[in-house]
C-alpha cells in the first residue's frame, strides 16, 4: 500500500468514527424535543450511530494492526485487515435505517408492520448476499465476485422500487409542512445506497489493490456513503420528527 492510500484509509476511519460518536450524542439527547410518536424513529438513528461507531472503532484497530508507517514507507505486519465488522455493521444498521424513515412517517399500524418487515428482511438478504463478493479479491475469480453483485441487486432493485413508489402515495400523505423534508429524506437514502454497489464493483474496474491488501478506493468509498446514509441521514429523520412535533402531526 502506498502512503497517500494508508493515510486516505486512515484518516477516513477515524473521520466516520468522530462523526458517530457526535450523531449517537445529538440523536439521543434530541429524543425529548420531539413528540412521542418520534421518539422511537430517533432512537434507531441514535442506536444505528452507536452500532457504527463501535464497528468503525474495530475496523479502525484492526488497519493498524495489519499495516504500520515506518520512516514513511507503509508495512505490511502479516495480521490481515478484518472486513467482516463492515458487512456485521451493515447487518444491523442498514435494516434500522429503513424503519427510521417508515417509522417518522406515522403511517397505519398495519403499513408500518408490513413496509418495515419487507424493507428489514430484504435489506438484511442483501447485505449477506454481497459478503462473499466483498471478500474476493483475486481478478481471476472475478466472475465470482459478479455474480454476488448481481444477486445482491436483486433485494437493491426492489427496496429502491418499494421507496420510490410504494412510499410515494405516502408523502403526499404527510403534512405540507414536511412533504419535502420526508422526500428529500426519502431521495437521500436511494442516492447514497446507489454508492455501495458502484463501490463494490471498483476492484473490477481497475481500482484494486494487490490481492489480499485493503483497497483504499473501497474502504474510502464506503465510509463516505456510510457518514451519509446513517449520520446525515439521522439529522433529516430529526428535522422531520422536529417539524411533525411542531405541527402537532
Amino acid at each position: 500500500m502506498e502512503v497517500g492510500g494508508y493515510n486516505l484509509v486512515y484518516n477516513s476511519l477515524s473521520f466516520a468514527i468522530a462523526t458517530f460518536g457526535a450523531a449517537t450524542v445529538f440523536f439521543f439527547a434530541q429524543r425529548s424535543q420531539v413528540a412521542p410518536a418520534y421518539k422511537t424513529a430517533l432512537s434507531l438513528s441514535g442506536l444505528v450511530c452507536l452500532i457504527a461507531f463501535y464497528h468503525y472503532l474495530r475496523m479502525f484497530e484492526s488497519f493498524n494492526d495489519a499495516y504500520t508507517l515506518v520512516n514513511g514507507t507503509v508495512e505490511a505486519t502479516g495480521a490481515q485487515f478484518n472486513d467482516a465488522y463492515r458487512y456485521v455493521d451493515w447487518l444491523l444498521t442498514v435494516p434500522l435505517l429503513l424503519l427510521e424513515l417508515v417509522l417518522v412517517m406515522r403511517l397505519s399500524k398495519e403499513e408500518t408492520y408490513s413496509k418495515g418487515t419487507k424493507l428489514a428482511l430484504a435489506a438484511a438478504v442483501m447485505v449477506i448476499l454481497g459478503y462473499p463478493g466483498e471478500v474476493i479479491t483475486d481478478p481471476s475469480m472475478y466472475g465470482d465476485r459478479w455474480m454476488w453483485w448481481v444477486l445482491a441487486m436483486i433485494p437493491f432493485v426492489y427496496i429502491v422500487w418499494d421507496l420510490v413508489s410504494g412510499l410515494g402515495a405516502s408523502i403526499s400523505k404527510q403534512p405540507k409542512a414536511v412533504q419535502g423534508l420526508v422526500s428529500k429524506a426519502r431521495t437521500l437514502t436511494i442516492l447514497s445506497w446507489c454508492f455501495y454497489p458502484i463501490v463494490f464493483v471498483f476492484p473490477m474496474i481497475g481500482l484494486q489493490a494487490d490481492p489480499g491488501a485493503v483497497n483504499p478506493a473501497i474502504q474510502v468509498g464506503y465510509t463516505v456513503a456510510d457518514v451519509v446514509a446513517k449520520a446525515l441521514f439521522g439529522v433529516m429523520i430529526y428535522m422531520i420528527a422536529q417539524r411533525k412535533s411542531d405541527a402537532g402531526a
